[in-house]
This record gives C-alpha cells, sequence and structure tokens, in this order.
C-alpha cells in the first residue's frame, strides 16, 4: 500500500488507479470494515490525525477530482466529501524521498510520465498536507 504524500498530478494512469483503490482499502481499514492491513504503516499519520475518516475521505476526493480532470470515472460514490478537514503535515524530506521513488517508478512504467517530472523544479504536496522541515518519515519503509 502506498498513500503517496505527493499531489495525484504527478501520477501516471497505473498510478492514480492504483491510488484510487490503496486509498478506498485505507478507508476501510480506518472504518474498521476489513481485517486485512491493520497495523500498515502507511495509516499511522491517518490515524494520528485529528479525524481519520474526514482526513481519508479528504485524501479520496483529491484523488477523485485528479481522475474527473483527466477524464476517468472513478465512482464518487464510495467516499463523502467532508465539510472541514484538518490538514496534515509532511516533512520535506518524506516529500523527496517519494518524489525519487515515484521517478524510480516512471523510468520503467511511463518514460513520458518520467521525462515530464523531470522538468518539475518543485513538487507539491496532496492538497491534504502542507509541508514542514524534516527527514524522511519515521512510518515511512526505506527500500
Amino acid at each position: 500500500m502506498r498513500l503517496w504524500s505527493l499531489n495525484p498530478s504527478y501520477l501516471d494512469q497505473k498510478g492514480l488507479t492504483a491510488l484510487w483503490r490503496e486509498a478506498l482499502l485505507a478507508k476501510k481499514v480506518l472504518e474498521n470494515k476489513t481485517k486485512a492491513y491493520l497495523f500498515h504503516p502507511q495509516l499511522i499519520r491517518f490515524r494520528e490525525s485529528y479525524d481519520a475518516h474526514e482526513a481519508i475521505n479528504f485524501y479520496l476526493a483529491a484523488i477523485h477530482d485528479e481522475s474527473a480532470e483527466r477524464g476517468y470515472r472513478f465512482d464518487a460514490g464510495k467516499f463523502s466529501r467532508p465539510v472541514k478537514v484538518t490538514r496534515m503535515s509532511v516533512t520535506s524530506g518524506q516529500l523527496f524521498y517519494e518524489t525519487e521513488h515515484l521517478k524510480r517508478k516512471l523510468i520503467i512504467r511511463n518514460p513520458q510520465k518520467h521525462k515530464e517530472l523531470i522538468a518539475v523544479s518543485e513538487f507539491l504536496p496532496h492538497p491534504l498536507f502542507y509541508i514542514i522541515d524534516g527527514n524522511i518519515e519515521e512510518w515511512e519503509k526505506i527500500r
């Protein structure tokens, strides 16, 4: 499971689709509707948030918005748009780590998207997150 801290606009079609599925699974885990992935490290920051359910719904809403902008048909009925959400922090080190991780994936999977990302000078986080100084997050499983 990879719940990217990066803005979903940087993902290719396969990456965005995978993120949608994995975020929906994360939603089920946070709602105690599945026994799988209960202790997955990617969920730590959501559990530690002010309201995990609102946070994951906001996370999904941004993915859905990006998919709609691309003309995809992700089912908006799978989540509820939060009225208000408390944004969460992500460290600059985490964002850098994920950026490099995504670039490595795209070299093989989608060279054109990789080429687009090489031209980006400053990567934005997913709209749920704001950037703070810091190293890679403790919950990250470094490969």
